[in-house]
């Protein structure tokens, strides 16, 4: 029988800078490092995983919601996905129909600000 011995591999003491995550993350993953306060810094919080926590705090299917908005269940199936990329006037709408309200807040200290910490 022959062992298996593991290369050994320096660990990454540092992530380098600008790291972005290509592959999205599934909802129930995001969801679960949100709730735990697990979120990496340099992460961004897709809009669509918050407009489907908004629904589904509600209590209101995406087909209910899909009534209320006047649009198809599909569109609203599509609104919730990582990479989608909804108007201010669609958001502000799904909040009005989900009983919450939104607050767009332009600061300083961007992306560009991090890049500059993180050296």
């Amino acid at each position: 029988m022959k062992t298996y011995v593991s290369p050994v591999r320096p660990l990454v003491r540092r992530l380098p800078s600008g790291l972005v995550r290509r592959k999205p993350r599934s909802f129930a993953e995001w969801r679960a490092l949100r709730n735990w306060r697990k979120l990496p810094p340099w992460e961004v919080e897709p809009i669509g995983y918050l407009l489907r926590v908004a629904r589904e705090e509600s209590g209101t299917t995406q087909r209910e919601l899909a009534e209320r908005l006047g649009c198809s269940q599909r569109a609203i199936a599509q609104a919730e996905r990582w990479e989608s990329n909804p108007t201010v006037e669609f958001i502000r709408r799904w909040a009005d129909a989900c009983g919450t309200s939104v607050k767009i807040k332009l600061a300083e200290g961007g992306s560009e600000t991090r890049r500059r910490q993180s050296k």
